[in-house]
């Protein structure tokens, strides 16, 4: 499998970088649950991807009853059906790069897992585990396939401190703690692996990109606003656009990061609980 750049699938003639009227945009795939209230998900996987100038598609693992209070419901789709969108999309229009998010199931988790071995497109692997609420969104019992199966398929893997926690038992209490973390993580087989450390405390909010050997800090303003919903799920979205448009993956995780850091801060309040990231940040500036 790819995890840099990713030649252009033979089913599809896109331009890549910038796009001449008529071609096709950069294309990227998203393998993941929906959000019905839409803050994270497959709908603030299709808005990073448009805002970040790509094409997202979507192959649909899942259907929640979710809204700003948490998740009231969760439904996972069939394997066969996520095997035929996936095969649908790739197959004819093609794909440069694919992010996976919530795969419920270890039997959903090993098909993806299949799917995305057999692509040539790198893979962004955000390996939700809970929901900002703390709903359950991956059975216990496919925590071994996401480590044997999902991650060794990964260029990029972005779990957060809780998920590290749950795939590897490090427990992350400070930013010197990321390096290890990251280590445990990496022994399952990503090339790189981004740890996000939002949850840590201090002014910044600290995420460590790394593939073993090179180190990235990746450093932004912590935003006063608990409007945050949505965060994981656009950070990777955002890398995995990045790849698509051929960047590098540390200048994909950068970019990245300056685009959720810019979301968070216009986070805005909707229903009665925790709101979304601004995903149209950037059109609303001035």
């Amino acid at each position: 499998m790819s995890t840099g750049d990713s030649a252009v699938p033979s089913g599809a003639a896109v331009a890549r970088g910038g796009t001449a009227p008529g071609q096709a945009p950069p294309l990227v795939l998203t393998v993941a649950g929906s959000d019905s209230g839409g803050g994270a998900g497959i709908q603030a996987d299709l808005k990073t991807m448009l805002a970040l100038g790509t094409h997202g598609m979507s192959v649909l693992t899942a259907v929640t009853a979710q809204n700003s209070l948490g998740v009231q419901g969760a439904w996972e789709l069939p394997v066969e059906a996520v095997r035929a969108q996936y095969r649908s999309v790739v197959d004819d229009i093609g794909v440069h790069a694919v992010k996976t998010g919530m795969l419920s199931s270890a039997e959903l988790v090993e098909e993806v897992a299949a799917l995305l071995a057999g692509t040539d497109a790198p893979a962004v692997v955000d390996p939700v585990g809970v929901s900002k609420h703390g709903d359950p969104l991956l059975a216990a019992s496919a925590l071994d396939s996401v480590r044997t199966r999902l991650l060794p398929v990964a260029a990029v893997a972005t779990p957060n401190l809780d998920e590290v926690a749950q795939l590897t038992g490090v427990q992350v209490e400070s930013e010197a703690d990321l390096p290890r973390a990251a280590a445990a993580v990496l022994a399952y087989g990503p090339r790189w692996a981004l740890i996000k450390g939002g949850h840590l405390a201090g002014g910044e909010a600290v995420d460590l990109l790394t593939d073993g050997s090179d180190e990235h800090w990746l450093r932004g303003d912590r935003h006063d606003n608990r409007h945050t919903h949505g965060t994981g799920c656009t950070l990777a979205s955002a890398i995995a656009a990045g790849l698509a448009k051929g960047l590098s993956v540390p200048d994909a995780a950068a970019e990245a990061k300056e685009y959720v850091t810019g979301a968070i801060a216009a986070g805005f309040a909707l229903g009665s609980g925790i709101g979304p990231v601004d995903h149209g940040w950037r059109l609303r500036r001035g």
